[in-house]
Protein backbone atom coordinates (compact mmCIF):
# COMPACT_ATOMS: atom_id res chain seq x y z
CA UNK A 1 0.00 0.00 0.00
CA UNK A 2 1.49 3.38 -1.13
CA UNK A 3 1.51 6.52 1.24
CA UNK A 4 -1.59 8.40 -0.27
CA UNK A 5 -3.45 4.71 -0.36
CA UNK A 6 -3.13 4.57 3.87
CA UNK A 7 -6.17 6.41 5.75
CA UNK A 8 -5.10 9.42 7.20
CA UNK A 9 -4.25 9.36 11.19
CA UNK A 10 -6.24 11.22 12.95
CA UNK A 11 -4.94 13.27 16.40
CA UNK A 12 -5.80 12.90 19.66
CA UNK A 13 -8.01 16.33 19.62
CA UNK A 14 -10.05 14.91 16.50
CA UNK A 15 -13.61 14.79 17.99
CA UNK A 16 -12.72 18.35 19.63
CA UNK A 17 -12.42 20.06 16.36
CA UNK A 18 -15.51 17.59 14.39
CA UNK A 19 -17.55 19.06 17.41
CA UNK A 20 -16.29 22.85 16.83
CA UNK A 21 -17.16 22.15 13.06
CA UNK A 22 -14.13 22.67 11.50
CA UNK A 23 -13.20 21.67 8.17
CA UNK A 24 -11.11 18.49 7.61
CA UNK A 25 -8.69 17.96 5.29
CA UNK A 26 -5.92 16.19 4.53
CA UNK A 27 -2.24 17.27 5.42
CA UNK A 28 1.36 15.48 5.85
CA UNK A 29 -1.06 12.10 6.22
CA UNK A 30 -3.19 13.27 9.13
CA UNK A 31 -6.47 14.77 9.02
CA UNK A 32 -6.34 18.29 10.26
CA UNK A 33 -8.26 21.28 11.00
CA UNK A 34 -7.93 23.62 8.04
CA UNK A 35 -10.49 26.26 9.51
CA UNK A 36 -13.09 26.97 11.84
CA UNK A 37 -16.81 28.24 11.07
CA UNK A 38 -15.79 31.38 11.32
CA UNK A 39 -12.84 31.04 8.69
CA UNK A 40 -9.32 31.38 8.27
CA UNK A 41 -9.07 35.08 8.25
CA UNK A 42 -10.92 35.68 11.55
CA UNK A 43 -8.76 33.03 13.20
CA UNK A 44 -5.74 34.81 12.23
CA UNK A 45 -6.90 38.05 13.13
CA UNK A 46 -7.44 36.42 16.66
CA UNK A 47 -4.04 35.42 16.32
CA UNK A 48 -2.24 38.49 15.75
CA UNK A 49 -4.50 40.73 17.97
CA UNK A 50 -5.27 38.47 21.26
CA UNK A 51 -4.65 34.59 21.39
CA UNK A 52 -5.28 31.37 19.33
CA UNK A 53 -4.37 27.51 19.47
CA UNK A 54 -3.94 24.82 16.94
CA UNK A 55 -3.73 21.80 17.23
CA UNK A 56 -0.18 20.56 15.75
CA UNK A 57 0.11 17.05 16.48
CA UNK A 58 0.63 16.44 13.01
CA UNK A 59 4.18 17.29 13.81
CA UNK A 60 6.70 14.34 14.55
CA UNK A 61 8.15 13.70 18.33
CA UNK A 62 11.37 11.33 17.91
CA UNK A 63 12.84 10.65 21.95
CA UNK A 64 16.03 10.58 21.21
CA UNK A 65 18.03 9.38 24.89
CA UNK A 66 21.52 7.71 25.78
CA UNK A 67 25.10 8.83 26.07
CA UNK A 68 25.90 9.01 22.65
CA UNK A 69 22.39 11.49 22.16
CA UNK A 70 24.28 14.18 21.80
CA UNK A 71 26.97 13.19 19.77
CA UNK A 72 24.35 11.63 17.42
CA UNK A 73 22.58 15.20 16.93
CA UNK A 74 25.38 16.83 16.35
CA UNK A 75 26.92 14.65 13.76
CA UNK A 76 23.33 14.57 11.45
CA UNK A 77 22.17 18.30 12.13
CA UNK A 78 23.58 21.41 10.91
CA UNK A 79 23.01 23.46 14.09
CA UNK A 80 25.56 23.23 17.28
CA UNK A 81 24.11 22.17 20.56
CA UNK A 82 26.84 23.94 22.37
CA UNK A 83 25.45 27.31 21.90
CA UNK A 84 22.61 26.24 24.00
CA UNK A 85 21.96 23.73 27.15
CA UNK A 86 19.34 21.52 28.73
CA UNK A 87 16.19 23.57 29.07
CA UNK A 88 16.55 24.87 26.12
CA UNK A 89 15.10 24.69 22.34
CA UNK A 90 16.95 24.72 19.19
CA UNK A 91 16.12 25.38 15.03
CA UNK A 92 18.18 23.32 13.06
CA UNK A 93 18.49 21.23 9.77
CA UNK A 94 18.66 17.76 8.34
CA UNK A 95 20.55 17.89 4.94
CA UNK A 96 20.44 15.34 2.01
CA UNK A 97 23.89 13.72 2.47
CA UNK A 98 24.75 14.22 -1.28
CA UNK A 99 23.61 17.25 -2.75
CA UNK A 100 23.12 19.15 0.80
CA UNK A 101 19.22 20.36 0.23
CA UNK A 102 16.82 20.61 3.31
CA UNK A 103 15.68 16.81 3.94
CA UNK A 104 13.47 18.77 6.86
CA UNK A 105 14.10 21.60 9.43
CA UNK A 106 13.43 20.28 12.67
CA UNK A 107 13.30 21.93 16.29
CA UNK A 108 14.79 20.37 18.94
CA UNK A 109 13.76 20.29 22.46
CA UNK A 110 16.75 19.82 24.75
CA UNK A 111 15.72 18.29 27.85
CA UNK A 112 18.09 16.98 30.35
CA UNK A 113 22.18 16.16 29.71
CA UNK A 114 20.99 12.79 27.68
CA UNK A 115 17.35 13.37 26.52
CA UNK A 116 15.90 15.24 23.92
CA UNK A 117 13.20 15.60 21.68
CA UNK A 118 13.27 16.21 17.65
CA UNK A 119 10.31 17.48 16.67
CA UNK A 120 10.05 16.76 12.84
CA UNK A 121 7.42 18.24 9.97
CA UNK A 122 4.62 15.56 9.59
CA UNK A 123 5.67 13.57 6.52
CA UNK A 124 9.08 13.36 7.63
CA UNK A 125 9.51 11.67 11.23
CA UNK A 126 10.59 8.46 9.58
CA UNK A 127 13.26 10.20 7.77
CA UNK A 128 14.57 11.21 10.96
CA UNK A 129 14.68 8.40 12.83
CA UNK A 130 16.20 6.67 9.86
CA UNK A 131 19.27 9.27 10.06
CA UNK A 132 19.62 9.12 13.93
CA UNK A 133 19.63 5.07 13.97
CA UNK A 134 22.87 3.12 14.32
CA UNK A 135 24.68 5.67 16.60
CA UNK A 136 26.39 4.27 19.85
CA UNK A 137 24.74 4.48 23.12
CA UNK A 138 21.34 5.97 21.63
CA UNK A 139 17.93 5.26 20.61
CA UNK A 140 15.85 7.09 18.43
CA UNK A 141 11.87 6.21 19.29
CA UNK A 142 8.88 7.82 17.15
CA UNK A 143 6.79 8.56 20.05
CA UNK A 144 4.15 11.10 18.04
CA UNK A 145 1.04 9.02 18.48
CA UNK A 146 1.68 9.00 22.51
CA UNK A 147 0.78 13.26 23.19
CA UNK A 148 -1.02 15.77 21.35
CA UNK A 149 0.93 19.32 20.77
CA UNK A 150 -1.18 22.57 21.24
CA UNK A 151 0.39 26.14 20.30
CA UNK A 152 -0.94 28.85 21.96
CA UNK A 153 -0.19 31.98 19.82
CA UNK A 154 -0.68 35.95 20.07
CA UNK A 155 0.25 39.21 22.19
CA UNK A 156 -2.07 37.77 25.06
CA UNK A 157 -0.94 33.59 24.61
CA UNK A 158 1.13 33.61 27.88
CA UNK A 159 -1.60 35.43 30.06
CA UNK A 160 -4.40 33.22 29.24
CA UNK A 161 -2.29 30.04 29.04
CA UNK A 162 -1.18 30.89 33.03
CA UNK A 163 -4.62 30.71 33.74
CA UNK A 164 -4.27 27.14 32.70
CA UNK A 165 -0.98 25.67 33.71
CA UNK A 166 1.15 28.99 35.17
CA UNK A 167 4.33 27.15 34.59
CA UNK A 168 3.80 26.62 31.07
CA UNK A 169 2.85 30.27 30.75
CA UNK A 170 6.37 31.44 32.01
CA UNK A 171 8.40 29.49 30.06
CA UNK A 172 11.08 31.63 28.37
CA UNK A 173 11.60 31.92 24.79
CA UNK A 174 13.27 29.04 22.96
CA UNK A 175 13.11 27.09 26.81
CA UNK A 176 11.80 24.01 27.80
CA UNK A 177 9.92 23.23 30.56
CA UNK A 178 8.63 20.47 32.55
CA UNK A 179 4.90 21.47 34.27
CA UNK A 180 1.62 19.69 35.79
CA UNK A 181 -1.52 19.36 34.34
CA UNK A 182 -4.42 17.10 35.75
CA UNK A 183 -1.93 15.10 37.78
CA UNK A 184 0.24 14.47 34.66
CA UNK A 185 3.78 15.94 33.30
CA UNK A 186 4.00 17.96 30.22
CA UNK A 187 6.34 19.76 28.57
CA UNK A 188 5.86 23.68 27.43
CA UNK A 189 8.21 24.87 25.10
CA UNK A 190 8.60 28.93 23.78
CA UNK A 191 8.35 28.22 20.52
CA UNK A 192 5.56 28.47 17.72
CA UNK A 193 5.32 29.40 13.45
CA UNK A 194 3.22 32.52 13.78
CA UNK A 195 5.25 35.55 14.02
CA UNK A 196 3.78 36.03 17.69
CA UNK A 197 5.08 34.87 20.81
CA UNK A 198 3.68 32.03 22.35
CA UNK A 199 4.02 28.62 23.67
CA UNK A 200 4.21 24.69 22.55
CA UNK A 201 2.83 22.40 24.58
CA UNK A 202 3.28 18.77 24.91
CA UNK A 203 0.43 16.85 26.63
CA UNK A 204 -0.30 12.78 27.21
CA UNK A 205 -3.29 11.96 25.02
CA UNK A 206 -5.04 11.37 28.70
CA UNK A 207 -5.23 14.70 29.12
CA UNK A 208 -5.17 16.13 25.69
CA UNK A 209 -9.19 16.88 25.37
CA UNK A 210 -9.40 18.14 28.90
CA UNK A 211 -6.11 20.72 28.03
CA UNK A 212 -7.92 21.75 25.09
CA UNK A 213 -10.69 22.41 26.62
CA UNK A 214 -9.51 24.69 29.18
CA UNK A 215 -8.01 26.78 26.70
CA UNK A 216 -10.58 27.68 25.22
CA UNK A 217 -12.30 28.35 28.71
CA UNK A 218 -9.26 30.47 29.37
CA UNK A 219 -10.72 32.57 26.03
CA UNK A 220 -8.48 31.08 23.39
CA UNK A 221 -9.43 30.72 20.15
CA UNK A 222 -8.89 27.82 18.06
CA UNK A 223 -7.73 27.84 14.57
CA UNK A 224 -6.65 25.56 11.90
CA UNK A 225 -3.73 25.54 9.44
CA UNK A 226 -5.65 27.76 7.21
CA UNK A 227 -4.49 30.57 9.86
CA UNK A 228 -1.15 29.37 10.81
CA UNK A 229 0.08 29.03 6.72
CA UNK A 230 -0.94 32.95 6.43
CA UNK A 231 0.31 33.93 9.99
CA UNK A 232 3.74 32.17 9.01
CA UNK A 233 3.79 33.43 5.47
CA UNK A 234 3.43 37.33 6.72
CA UNK A 235 6.58 36.56 9.43
CA UNK A 236 8.36 34.87 6.51
CA UNK A 237 8.61 31.39 7.81
CA UNK A 238 9.52 28.48 5.58
CA UNK A 239 7.38 25.66 4.99
CA UNK A 240 9.06 22.62 4.18
CA UNK A 241 8.28 21.43 0.86
CA UNK A 242 8.12 25.20 -0.48
CA UNK A 243 11.02 27.51 0.55
CA UNK A 244 13.15 24.12 2.05
CA UNK A 245 12.75 20.78 0.49
CA UNK A 246 14.54 18.76 -2.56
CA UNK A 247 16.74 21.64 -4.17
CA UNK A 248 16.91 23.96 -1.90
CA UNK A 249 19.41 24.58 0.55
CA UNK A 250 19.69 26.26 3.81
CA UNK A 251 21.41 28.65 2.18
CA UNK A 252 19.64 29.52 -0.75
CA UNK A 253 16.57 30.13 1.69
CA UNK A 254 18.41 32.55 4.02
CA UNK A 255 18.81 30.78 6.68
CA UNK A 256 22.87 30.38 6.47
CA UNK A 257 22.66 31.21 10.65
CA UNK A 258 21.80 27.98 11.47
CA UNK A 259 24.42 25.99 9.68
CA UNK A 260 27.62 25.48 12.06
CA UNK A 261 30.81 25.18 9.85
CA UNK A 262 32.87 25.05 13.23
CA UNK A 263 31.33 22.37 14.94
CA UNK A 264 33.10 19.65 12.70
CA UNK A 265 31.46 17.55 10.45
CA UNK A 266 27.65 16.96 9.80
CA UNK A 267 25.08 15.09 7.50
CA UNK A 268 25.10 17.02 3.94
CA UNK A 269 28.27 19.32 4.89
CA UNK A 270 30.67 18.54 2.26
CA UNK A 271 27.83 19.70 -0.49
CA UNK A 272 26.59 22.60 1.20
CA UNK A 273 30.15 23.76 1.43
CA UNK A 274 31.11 23.36 -1.85
CA UNK A 275 27.84 25.41 -2.73
CA UNK A 276 28.97 27.92 -0.49
CA UNK A 277 32.36 28.35 -1.93
CA UNK A 278 31.25 28.55 -5.79
CA UNK A 279 28.38 31.20 -4.81
CA UNK A 280 24.91 30.42 -3.57
CA UNK A 281 23.22 30.44 -7.28
CA UNK A 282 19.83 31.70 -5.52
CA UNK A 283 18.09 33.24 -2.77
CA UNK A 284 14.32 34.19 -1.39
CA UNK A 285 13.31 37.18 -1.62
CA UNK A 286 9.50 38.86 -0.72
CA UNK A 287 6.69 40.46 -3.14
CA UNK A 288 4.02 42.22 -2.70
CA UNK A 289 1.08 42.65 -5.04
CA UNK A 290 -1.45 45.21 -5.48
CA UNK A 291 -4.77 43.15 -4.82
CA UNK A 292 -5.89 40.52 -3.27
CA UNK A 293 -5.27 37.48 -6.02
CA UNK A 294 -2.33 35.59 -4.80
CA UNK A 295 0.26 34.35 -7.09
CA UNK A 296 0.48 30.63 -6.33
CA UNK A 297 3.65 28.41 -5.77
CA UNK A 298 5.02 28.00 -9.23
CA UNK A 299 4.31 31.36 -11.04
CA UNK A 300 7.27 32.68 -12.39
CA UNK A 301 8.69 35.95 -12.11
CA UNK A 302 10.04 38.71 -14.42
CA UNK A 303 11.05 41.74 -15.14
CA UNK A 304 8.40 44.49 -16.36
CA UNK A 305 8.62 43.91 -20.09
CA UNK A 306 10.91 40.69 -19.91
CA UNK A 307 9.57 37.24 -20.76
CA UNK A 308 12.57 36.05 -18.92
CA UNK A 309 12.45 33.67 -16.05
CA UNK A 310 14.13 34.80 -12.80
CA UNK A 311 12.86 33.24 -10.24
CA UNK A 312 9.91 31.04 -8.97
CA UNK A 313 7.29 31.71 -6.56
CA UNK A 314 7.74 29.31 -3.62
CA UNK A 315 4.19 30.73 -1.28
CA UNK A 316 1.82 33.20 -1.62
CA UNK A 317 -1.60 33.94 0.05
CA UNK A 318 -3.76 36.60 0.78
CA UNK A 319 -2.31 38.69 3.99
CA UNK A 320 -5.13 39.59 6.30
CA UNK A 321 -3.13 41.99 8.11
CA UNK A 322 -2.31 43.98 5.20
CA UNK A 323 -5.18 43.54 3.03
CA UNK A 324 -2.93 42.86 -0.07
CA UNK A 325 -1.06 39.24 -1.40
CA UNK A 326 2.14 38.46 -0.72
CA UNK A 327 4.41 36.01 -1.83
CA UNK A 328 7.57 34.56 -1.28
CA UNK A 329 10.36 33.72 -4.51
CA UNK A 330 13.57 32.23 -4.92
CA UNK A 331 15.33 34.39 -7.52
CA UNK A 332 19.00 33.99 -9.65
CA UNK A 333 21.62 35.71 -7.71
CA UNK A 334 22.99 36.65 -11.06
CA UNK A 335 19.60 38.99 -11.15
CA UNK A 336 20.19 41.45 -8.72
CA UNK A 337 16.54 43.34 -7.34
CA UNK A 338 16.57 46.51 -5.25
CA UNK A 339 13.58 46.51 -2.92
CA UNK A 340 10.86 48.64 -3.87
CA UNK A 341 11.71 46.96 -7.63
CA UNK A 342 8.50 46.69 -9.97
CA UNK A 343 8.38 43.17 -11.30
CA UNK A 344 5.62 40.66 -12.93
CA UNK A 345 4.33 37.43 -11.79
CA UNK A 346 2.96 35.10 -14.39
CA UNK A 347 0.22 33.47 -12.89
CA UNK A 348 -1.61 30.91 -15.29
CA UNK A 349 -0.66 33.53 -17.90
CA UNK A 350 -1.76 36.28 -17.15
CA UNK A 351 0.78 38.80 -15.90
CA UNK A 352 0.26 40.52 -11.89
CA UNK A 353 2.32 43.30 -11.26
CA UNK A 354 4.80 43.36 -7.50
CA UNK A 355 7.26 44.70 -6.31
CA UNK A 356 10.43 43.74 -4.28
CA UNK A 357 9.54 44.05 -0.61
CA UNK A 358 12.08 43.21 2.55
CA UNK A 359 11.14 40.47 4.96
CA UNK A 360 9.05 39.54 7.33
CA UNK A 361 6.10 41.44 5.41
CA UNK A 362 4.95 41.65 8.99
CA UNK A 363 7.12 42.65 12.34
CA UNK A 364 7.57 39.57 14.26
CA UNK A 365 6.10 40.24 17.62
CA UNK A 366 8.02 38.56 20.40
CA UNK A 367 9.19 38.46 23.72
Amino acid sequence: MSVSDQPLRRTALHDRHVGLGAKMVGFGGWEMALSYPGGTVSEHRQCRSDAAVFDVSHLGTVRVEGSGAFSALQSTFTNDLTKIAPGRAQYTHLLDAFDGSVTDDIIVWWHSAEVFDVMPNASNTDRVVSALTGFLDTTAVDVTTSRAVVAIQGPRARDCLTTVAPVAGEVGRFHVAPFVFGGVECIAAGTGYTGEDGVECSVPNSVADAFWEALLDAGIGPAGLGARDTLRLEAALPLHGHELGPGITSLQAGLGWVVSWSKGEFRGRAALRREFEAGVPRRLVGLAMAGRQPAREGASLHRVGSAAVLGTVTSGNFSPTLDHAIALALISNEAPFEIGEPVELDVRGRLLPARVVSLPFVAKHRS
